[in-house]
């Protein structure tokens, strides 16, 4: 499965794993983008220091509320740490998502949490 698969959704669930192997999904928005979906999450998320500990993950079609809409998917999912991947990854996401992704991006600037956001590459 690749991530065209996704290319009709506008959620996914992203499941990442806990050190006892239990899993805690969460709805996000996301983009498939040169092969791959991105996502994004504040950095200080419990996803983010789940990715960081093991890139086991796996993703779903869901809707906001986190309801399966699909199978899950295997996938490996690891924290960007390159700006120009991160600014392409903003650009699809406000292509994709309009004026959504622009209040959310307002209202992370006003609060001043947008330079605490982390990116998100999952490879299915």
């Amino acid at each position: 499965m690749t991530a065209t698969h996704f290319e009709g959704a506008h959620y996914i669930s992203l499941a990442t794993f806990k050190r006892d192997g239990s899993n805690v999904p969460t709805p996000v928005w996301f983009v498939a983008l040169d092969g791959h979906l991105y996502a994004f999450s504040e950095r200080r998320a419990g996803k983010i220091k789940r990715l960081r500990n093991s890139s086991r993950a796996r993703v779903a079609s869901c809707n906001v509320r986190g309801n399966l809409r699909g199978d899950w998917v295997e996938a490996n999912a690891y924290v960007v740490d390159d700006a120009e991947t991160e600014a392409r990854v903003y650009a699809a996401l406000v292509r994709k998502y309009g004026w959504q992704m622009r209040l959310a991006n307002l209202l992370s600037t006003l609060s001043g949490r947008i330079r605490n956001r982390a990116v998100i590459r999952i490879e299915v």
